[in-house]
């Protein structure tokens, strides 16, 4: 157990002196906070609790209650946002010196306060041009700063990514404990019910409410190509054989041509212009 990654979520506003002592308590080595934006005005966009100068306080009172691996939440692409603004964002983070950084474009979901305001004309979305520089200003910071673009939307310090997730880009089986947890085994998908109560029934009658499904050739390749590609190491082309690796080499030579996948030591790979369509390219590889 002592070599098992245990991380515990939180927003800065959580971290008090009695949380933080808490942590100390459990065995718990990595935290994962949700900081968003070093901006009141962002955050408050976001309806956040916490403020700016929360966060910094927040990291330090992990640090000194034994915390040697956090982790950040970044948020890019805010209506109105300049690139300036971005970089003082970038530069905030760095300045925290965590181990980790996750950055996410913002989503405007459909049924969300911030997808009803771009529907009601209240918000518009920033350039997809501005977008993508952020992006890629991103990357070059965090590269500059020791940090390894390991996937997608994921930076770490050597050493440092994300065990948890890393299991679910590499296909590694796990278990999922407790209401609404999912479960893979490398052919089958499994989820506990939802319902807390119902769940608490089922554990204590010995026959826990789950559902599963088992996976085709078909759904296990897709989810291989969505995942490994998400990845600095790509798609291992090994793991294709017959008419799934010619299928895949198929539809992926547009996109080699085009520069936004390539190919060498049998492993495709998104393109640092592939990167930031990766939803795009990763979808015309997959099998429908």
């Amino acid at each position: 157990m002592s070599s098992a990654e245990i991380t515990i979520e939180c927003n800065p506003d959580d971290v008090d002196d009695s949380f933080a002592a808490a942590i100390a308590d459990l065995p718990v080595n990595r935290v994962s906070m949700g900081v968003q934006t070093f901006s009141d005005e962002r955050l408050c966009f976001l309806r956040r609790r916490h403020n700016a100068g929360q966060i910094a306080v927040a990291v330090e009172r992990l640090r000194r209650n034994g915390i040697g691996n956090i982790s950040i939440d970044l948020i890019y692409g805010f209506p109105k946002e300049t690139l300036k603004e971005w970089h003082a964002d970038i530069a905030k983070a760095l300045g925290l010196q965590v181990e980790h950084i996750s950055a996410y474009a913002l989503q405007y979901e459909e049924a969300t306060p911030l997808g009803r305001m771009l529907q009601q004309g209240l918000v518009k979305e920033v350039d997809e041009e501005l977008s993508r520089q952020m992006y890629y200003d991103l990357k070059d910071c965090l590269f500059e700063a020791g940090y390894e673009h390991y996937e997608i939307s994921n930076f770490a310090r050597p050493g440092f990514r994300s065990r948890h997730n890393s299991g679910y880009w590499n296909q590694t089986p796990y278990l999922g404990f407790g209401a609404a947890a999912h479960s893979y085994d490398g052919h089958k998908r499994q989820w506990n019910v939802a319902d807390i109560q119902q769940y608490m029934k089922g554990m204590e009658w010995g026959t826990p409410f789950v559902e599963s499904e088992v996976l085709d050739d078909d759904t296990r390749y897709n989810e291989l190509v969505m995942t490994a590609l998400r990845t600095c190491e790509g798609l291992p082309l090994s793991a294709l054989h017959g008419n799934t690796r010619d299928y895949c080499l198929r539809q992926a030579r547009p996109f080699v041509e085009g520069q936004l996948l390539k190919i060498a030591d049998d492993h495709m790979r998104l393109t640092r212009e592939g990167l930031f369509v990766s939803d795009m390219v990763i979808s015309d590889l997959m099998k429908v």
